[in-house]
């Protein structure tokens, strides 16, 4: 064996040992990639072997000092989730499961600046493609869709409803 192979073989065998990261820097860490509730930080903090205590205190000096906010956090999951094509009804259950109050998730849900049945009926338009008349058995497949994405009756309604012309030029 050549002297090179051998260098570069120790190279590879002697590998720098990460440095241990605070509780503080992981949370830092996390949040840097994207939003995160309160909730959803101390559970990824928990589930990195980080002790309780710990946990409670980086979350609330990230929340003291505005790296960590649960209404930043709400808004961008309601633009986000509303321009993927989920209803209210979804949002509003996923927003619960981060551990927002009612008055969190309704001034979350306020900031949505679209119409849910123009949602519903354009997700419909992009979905199920041209159409001519809608059928008894496409408007159940129609609704059945809407529901799954979290739209209220109304919006299921209108949208499996829709006359050609309505359409937008894709009849």
């Amino acid at each position: 064996m050549s002297e090179e192979s051998d260098q570069a073989g120790a190279r590879v065998g002697r590998r720098r040992k990460p440095i241990e990261q605070t509780p503080l820097q992981r949370a830092l860490g996390l949040l840097t990639r994207r939003e995160h509730s309160r909730r959803e930080l101390s559970r990824k903090l928990a589930s990195r072997g980080v002790e309780a205590a710990d946990v409670r205190s980086a979350v609330d000096r990230l929340a003291d000092e505005g790296w960590q906010s649960d209404t930043r956090f709400a808004e961008a999951l309601v633009r986000s989730r509303a321009s993927g094509g989920y209803g209210p009804l979804r949002i509003k259950a996923e927003l619960s499961t981060h551990g927002l109050d009612r008055e969190a998730v309704a001034a979350a849900m306020a900031t949505f600046d679209g119409d849910w049945t123009e949602t519903a009926c354009d997700l419909v338009r992009r979905r199920f493609g041209p159409a001519r008349r809608i059928e008894p058995a496409q408007a159940r497949k129609i609704a059945d869709f809407l529901i799954r994405r979290g739209f209220d009756a109304a919006a299921v309604r209108a949208a499996s409803q829709l006359d050609p012309e309505d359409w937008g030029g894709m009849a």
